[in-house]
């Protein structure tokens, strides 16, 4: 019982460092939001004092400076868009790899395991070349670019699920005369809830997060810019930085994600685990 005491308290203390260690940086995010630019550059990790509160002027500045509400809206149209239809083509994607056995689709099921272990910077700018080439340059291509550099994980995780249900339950759903597409909608796409709200959680940190596929493909000449894009707004000529109101934005970008990874976190591992069949 000691051994255990002890094991117990050591993992509680590694736990507890590693919560300090990942908290640590969006604690000092939130508390330099609220100081003068000046202070932030002086002692970034000095706690707030009357002298160097500055109130609310860093997020007024960062929403102003940035037009934070229309970069916000597109942030949001990008994330939902390309979450949903992650969800659904993927999800038939791996239907369909599962259950028709084939030398093409296992073909086509390797290469979507690959696409995984290929680097973003590999394929950045032969994209960016295509995505000009096809008119993908607006936030409608952005949904059909995440489509594809999401299909992979999203492919490997649906398919491991799918493999665990049972094959009784479609055929009865078929004898009482489902198609196909009635069977998936009707029989298995309920049944895909874990993994699908764990897809959707991962894709969607990915891309409200992500700054290097909207900034090659959107750039900074439009007025159509994802929050991580509009941000750099605010670093001026000669590397000049309005720290006050970057942090400012990054605290108001942070916020739905986390709430949203809040609301739906308890699905993870439950996903995860799903997935991880062997079929």
């Amino acid at each position: 019982m000691k051994k255990k005491a002890w094991g117990d308290l050591c993992l509680l203390l590694i736990l507890c460092v590693l919560v300090v260690v990942f908290l640590a940086p969006i604690f000092f995010v939130v508390m330099n939001s609220f100081k003068g630019k000046l202070y932030i550059s002086d002692a970034p990790l000095a706690l707030v004092t009357p002298d160097t509160f500055a109130g609310l002027t860093n997020y007024r500045n960062g929403i102003q400076k940035t037009d934070f509400l229309t970069a916000f809206g597109c942030s949001l149209f990008v994330t939902v868009f390309s979450v949903l239809a992650i969800l659904l083509f993927t999800s038939m994607t791996a239907y369909y790899l599962t259950r028709v056995k084939g030398k093409f689709t296992d073909v086509l099921y390797y290469i979507f395991v690959f696409s995984m272990i290929v680097p973003f910077q590999m394929v950045m700018f032969t994209m960016s070349k295509l995505a000009n080439i096809f008119r993908l340059n607006n936030l409608p291509g952005m949904v059909v670019l995440y489509l594809g550099f999401g299909a992979g994980l999203s492919v490997f995780m649906f398919c491991g699920f799918i493999k665990s249900i049972p094959m009784e339950i479609e055929e009865a759903a078929m004898i009482d005369g489902c198609n196909p597409l009635q069977t998936f909608f009707g029989v298995v796409l309920p049944v895909l809830k874990p993994t699908a709200i764990t897809v959707a959680i991962l894709n969607a940190m990915w891309i409200w997060n992500d700054y290097l596929l909207p900034y090659l493909v959107i750039g900074l000449s439009t007025k159509y810019k994802t929050i991580p894009v509009a941000v750099q707004y605010l670093v001026g000529s000669y590397g000049s930085k309005d720290m006050g109101a970057m942090m400012a934005l990054l605290v108001l970008s942070i916020i739905p994600i986390i709430v949203f990874y809040l609301v739906c976190q308890k699905y993870i591992i439950e996903g995860v685990v799903a997935g991880a069949v062997k079929g």
